[in-house]
């Protein structure tokens, strides 16, 4: 039996002493009572009793632990031709700025918020800010639709809406802030609130009494501290697509999503404290099984010298994978995951990436429904 099968065995043989124990690399403010609470079964109810802060475990422990002046957060955005990057400590201190702003504008523990953005670092902030105070944080994908919006506001009632005056795609500029207006408009819940992250190439039009400009929201704000929040409190609220009806919200607690995320980074994609993982970026060049023998997938040549510098570093894992410069394949006795660093000393510049559109290797647990979606992708079978 494998590892992980074994793993997997154990975990539902022994679920208590299983999930005690990996709760053991989470930072508790209150130890839980109960580990699995089925006193109202078929509603089960992890480590009741337990008291925790989200943000705090993932970013003021880490700085608290010497860690403070490595990357947290790489953005590499080829269509804007950004590239920035966040330490612990900068990334903790925004976060604590942007809490700040939120409570400014009375959102407490328990209050819901809706991030409507695109994939920069202030989405993060947002998110992790909702954490540091105990709110609930709802995602919805940034430029959905005003009236799918609306449905996710009416549902979630969010005290505050975090949003962006656009998204940026190849070839276009999606203005999202007449979405939001409209969605608001049509939602019978009426937020106190807008938070309106202004970007260069599209400024928004805020309203008077209602919308506040992110910079100036974080400007006059104090930083806030981490609220000790239950484990069985709520930490974000996620909706299905609505194809079938109305969206319906998914709620995930703060100390099963915590125990059970850091288990999952360790033993199933085997990240090691201070590596680097990448996640996303905004859609742009990607790495992936080469559809020719250029090695690229899904594009074209790069349109500028920074891109194809920047195309030239990318490449998937740790010690093998499609190398975009050559088109060639290189051993990899060890297949990672995509989006898995190259080393375990790769610097931010040397960075194995995916994006939101990366074609997925067959070693990743994505691949398949990755394939799945490819209907219709012109030049490769693997992307979404």
């Amino acid at each position: 039996m494998g590892r992980l099968a074994e793993m997997h065995r154990r975990s539902l043989d022994e679920a208590e002493d299983f999930w005690a124990e990996a709760a053991a690399a989470i930072d508790w403010v209150e130890p839980w009572r109960r580990v699995l609470d089925d006193s109202e079964a078929p509603l089960y109810r992890w480590f009741t009793g337990g008291r925790l802060n989200t943000c705090h475990n993932a970013l003021d422990r880490h700085v608290e632990g010497g860690r403070g002046e490595q990357p947290a957060l790489v953005y590499d955005s080829p269509v804007t031709d950004t590239v920035r990057t966040l330490t612990y400590r900068e990334l903790r201190d925004a976060v604590a700025v942007f809490a700040g702003a939120l409570a400014a504008q009375g959102v407490e523990r328990g209050d819901r918020v809706v991030i409507y953005m695109p994939m920069v670092p202030e989405a993060a902030i947002a998110m992790l800010a909702c954490a540091r105070i105990g709110a609930v944080h709802s995602v919805v994908f940034g430029g959905f639709a005003a009236n799918e919006l609306a449905s996710r506001i009416e549902d979630a009632k969010p005290k505050v809406v975090v949003s962006a005056s656009c998204g940026i795609e190849p070839g276009r500029v999606v203005a999202y802030k007449p979405l939001l207006d409209a969605a608001i408009d049509l939602s019978a819940f009426k937020p106190q609130a807008c938070i309106v992250l202004q970007r260069p190439l599209l400024e928004a039009e805020l309203v008077s009494g209602r919308d506040l400009d992110w910079n100036d929201a974080v400007a006059t704000a104090e930083p806030a501290a981490c609220v000790a929040v239950e484990a069985t409190d709520p930490l974000y609220i996620l909706y299905t697509s609505g194809t079938t009806g109305r969206p319906k919200g998914i709620v995930r607690d703060n100390g099963g999503h915590a125990v059970a995320l850091v288990w999952s980074m360790k033993h199933v994609y085997d990240v090691d404290a201070g590596e680097v993982y990448w996640a996303a970026s905004d859609v742009g060049w990607v790495v992936g099984p080469p559809t020719s023998s250029t090695g690229r997938c899904c594009t074209a040549a790069p349109p500028s010298s920074t891109s194809a510098s920047r195309w030239e570093r990318l490449t998937w894992g740790r010690s093998g994978g499609w190398s975009p410069s050559t088109g060639s394949r290189r051993s990899s006795p060890r297949p990672r995951p995509s989006g898995r660093s190259g080393s375990r000393t790769q610097t931010a510049n040397t960075l194995a990436a995916t994006t939101s559109r990366a074609c997925a290797p067959s070693s990743s647990p994505a691949s398949g429904a990755t394939r799945r979606r490819s209907a219709g992708r012109s030049g490769c079978s693997t992307c979404p």
